[in-house]
């Protein structure tokens, strides 16, 4: 395999046009940004962040409903990433309600075997976490668990993006988590250059490179870069549980409009564990009312540094968007790894 060097030599090489291409994964910008891989790029080349972070593309009218859900005193277990990300009226960390930190959904399991209370997991992520969420349903868990499904789906997604074409994007990197999962034959619909890539500088050289060269040849399809974790296929086993149990839903993503089936949401016959039902609790549209561009920075169209608020009153311990508070928020990375404009 070609040195990290010799890829970029290659595409300072190739690249004679302006290239816009887009990746939508939050490990991915953190390992550019980390690298200062964009610092090997030709001028002409640039890598945009998309709505790669489940915690960031999370509405706040959904941390609402958990904030609503702490008022009926339920214990409400979650990721970490999520304790800071603000609502409305707060956040998880700040609301004052029994809110406890899990690695994960069967922790969450663990807690409600232990108490006579009601425990909900506020379950996020994209196509990577659902499937351990949809495993740990078919166990028939107690009955006073329950999730808030927060899910997400890729593709719909990206399709938004493609329809709406703000971004002038040439073509994605596409998520390597995700596509372990999911593999990459739904992507072979959209009539843009996309590569798979895995999270080593040198993998998004090549993936880059492998998209420089679709351009370049005016065609379009999935190549696969990161063939050591990722099969067209998938992990058959792990969607065959994720739609045994849950099924697509219309949901509204932060900084996005209502994508049509671009969520999941339990389906009929495992609803005494949706949080929504059992509760009552409903997703409401909230309005943005700050200077925060993060909406802009999860479609492409700016970069963190492009925000007022960016280092000044938004940071990691005064987060004003979600992108600033978690490891895979693309203003949280801007500000660990101090990068310039880019």
């Amino acid at each position: 395999m070609a040195t990290g060097k010799e890829i970029a030599d290659t595409l300072h090489d190739m690249v004679d046009r302006e290239m816009t291409f887009m990746h939508i994964c939050g490990t991915h910008e953190a390992a550019i940004a980390r690298t200062g891989l964009r610092s090997l790029l030709p001028e002409q080349l640039k890598i945009v962040m998309g709505p790669g972070c489940p915690v960031c593309i999370t509405p706040q009218g959904e941390i609402d409903a958990a904030l609503d859900l702490v008022d009926k005193d339920c214990i409400i277990a979650t990721y970490g990433d999520l304790l800071r990300v603000p609502g409305t009226r707060g956040s998880l960390e700040s609301c004052g309600g029994d809110v406890r930190v899990v690695q994960g959904v069967h922790k969450a399991v663990e807690i409600a075997q232990k108490t006579d209370r009601e425990v909900v997991f506020i379950s996020v992520g994209f196509e990577t976490t659902a499937p351990t969420v949809a495993a740990t349903i078919l166990t028939k868990p107690p009955k006073n668990f329950s999730i808030l499904s927060c899910h997400r789906i890729v593709p719909p997604a990206m399709k938004w993006l493609l329809d709406q074409g703000e971004a002038k994007l040439h073509g994605f990197m596409l998520p390597g988590h995700v596509c372990t999962v999911m593999g990459y034959e739904e992507y072979e619909a959209f009539p843009v250059p996309q590569v798979v890539a895995g999270f080593e500088a040198e993998d998004i050289l090549l993936g880059l490179l492998m998209l420089v060269k679709q351009v370049k040849e005016g065609t379009h399809r999935v190549d696969n870069a990161y063939p050591r974790a990722v099969s067209r296929e998938g992990n058959v086993k792990a969607k065959k549980l994720m739609y045994e149990v849950f099924e697509p839903s219309d949901v509204e993503w932060r900084g996005f409009p209502v994508i049509p089936g671009s969520g999941l949401r339990l389906k009929k016959e495992f609803e005494q564990y949706d949080a929504q039902k059992k509760f009552g609790i409903v997703f409401k549209h909230v309005s943005k009312h700050t200077a925060c561009i993060c909406d802009r920075v999860l479609r492409g169209l700016a970069t963190p540094s492009d925000c007022k608020l960016f280092g000044k009153i938004c940071s990691p311990r005064t987060p004003v968007g979600p992108c600033m508070v978690s490891h895979e928020g693309a203003c949280k990375i801007w500000h660990m790894y101090q990068a310039k404009k880019a």
